[in-house]
């Protein structure tokens, strides 16, 4: 089955120039549009921090520190 076109036909459609414009104090003609929300609408979270976020943040601040460590005790002789 051969599904419409979401948009008319230009050949159906009074005052359209060639080309595609419409003539001065002229509506161009509409297009089909959908109706509905895009996305599922839910109430916002309580917190912005989950457990997993907080464990990240953590993760690779002790990353971020023991590379720094390392980086200070090289640049001090430690080697």
């Amino acid at each position: 089955m051969t599904a419409i076109p979401p948009d008319p036909d230009p050949a159906d459609v009074p005052d359209l120039e060639p080309g595609g414009g419409v003539p001065p104090g002229s509506t161009p003609p509409d297009s089909d549009q959908t109706s509905g929300v895009g996305a599922v609408e839910s109430p916002p979270g309580r917190s912005r921090w989950t457990p997993t976020a907080v464990l990240s943040v953590v993760a690779i601040a002790l990353f971020v520190l023991l590379f720094l460590s390392v980086v200070v005790w090289m640049l001090t002789g430690g080697l």
